[in-house]
């Protein structure tokens, strides 16, 4: 590895020289600083991050809490891809990325813990139970925190706007005659209580009754429970005319339950799913859903957390709204065309 010392022979200056070139001291010449920070970029040279650490309080390392109970990992192709973007835009910003985990050498920690340890400068927070009292800790401390859709009054935030989602897809619905939709929902997270609003008040406003029996609670990112819930519905002695799936990749078990039950899709039963995620757009029928800008959602996590590192007191702690969008494909049948 290229060190000062090095750089030192090459441009025939001390190393004390070099240290105040690449630190950006006032007291060596602009020639000599741009000679030597030149031929430093040409010899490959990187600084030690602990010392830069040490000089700067700061490590450029960013933390991101990401624990998935489905245990799809970076498979999740919604966060996966959220993920990427957060990372992109923090490299591009100078920072790395380092996983938030329980466990450091072997011994078990907390996540506060784990950041301590790390020397994360900030940490984004994208899947987890909000409720869990290591996590309650976390966002309580010092650490400057971004949390993706979930809300802390004292943290900023950056949330995909479910509630519109959720009305864009019920009107959609009802503009091609559907008046039966029913609802499958996952956990009670506060994604799954936006999205309920959002639900009733599209309901409502278009004058539609959803019978108790027409809203299943079931589980994220879950397609074998999609599908038990899925028969549920289908068994109704006056069953939906239309779907809501909890996600795309929830949907795929709904739409074989549908299949094994000898009803196709959308001459039997209309669907809809959420999420936008490729795959349900590369399959046939292509499942009409709402995307969510998991570039948006990403990126934007990234650029608060750093403001809010670089720039504590200037930074305001608020919610960010991120619009998503309709994705016509062919579940939905329209039934003005039946009349």
């Amino acid at each position: 590895m290229v060190s000062m010392k090095d750089i030192a022979q090459r441009c025939g200056v001390s190393v004390a020289t070099v240290s105040k070139a690449l630190n950006d001291h006032d007291d060596i010449s602009q020639e000599t600083r741009e000679r030597i920070r030149s031929v430093a970029e040409e010899m490959g040279y990187l600084a030690n991050s602990a010392a830069r650490a040490l000089k700067t309080n700061r490590t450029y390392n960013i933390g991101v809490l990401f624990v998935d109970e489905q245990n799809s990992g970076l498979a999740h192709e919604y966060f996966s891809a959220v993920l990427d973007s957060l990372r992109v835009e923090a490299e591009a910003r100078g920072y790395d990325i380092t996983f938030i985990n329980r466990n450091v050498g072997g011994r078990h920690t907390t996540y506060l813990q784990h950041c301590l340890y790390r020397g994360v400068d900030g940490v984004v927070i994208a899947c987890v139970d909000f409720h869990d009292p290591m996590v309650q800790e976390l966002i309580n401390s010092e650490l400057p925190v971004v949390t993706i859709d979930h809300v802390f009054n004292n943290r900023i935030a950056v949330v995909s706007d479910n509630v519109a989602g959720m009305e864009a897809l019920v009107r959609h619905a009802y503009e091609l005659g559907h008046r039966r939709i029913a609802l499958i929902h996952g956990e009670m997270t506060a994604v799954t209580q936006n999205r309920l609003t959002g639900f009733y008040r599209a309901c409502e406003a278009l004058g539609l009754e959803v019978p108790d029996e027409y809203i299943r609670q079931g589980v994220f990112h879950d397609p074998a429970d999609c599908a038990r819930l899925t028969q549920e519905l289908l068994a109704l002695d006056k069953r939906p005319s239309c779907i809501l799936f909890p996600d795309d990749f929830s949907g795929i078990g709904g739409l074989s339950a549908i299949r094994e039950g000898g009803l196709r899709v959308p001459e039997d039963i209309s669907v809809m799913g959420y999420d936008g995620i490729k795959l349900t757009q590369m399959t046939r029928p292509r499942l009409t859903t709402y995307q969510q800008d998991t570039v948006a959602l990403g990126k934007t996590a990234a650029a608060k957390l750093v403001e809010l590192i670089e720039q504590p007191r200037t930074t305001i702690i608020d919610r960010i709204l991120i619009p998503g969008r309709l994705l016509t494909g062919d579940t939905l049948l329209d039934l003005r065309k039946e009349v």
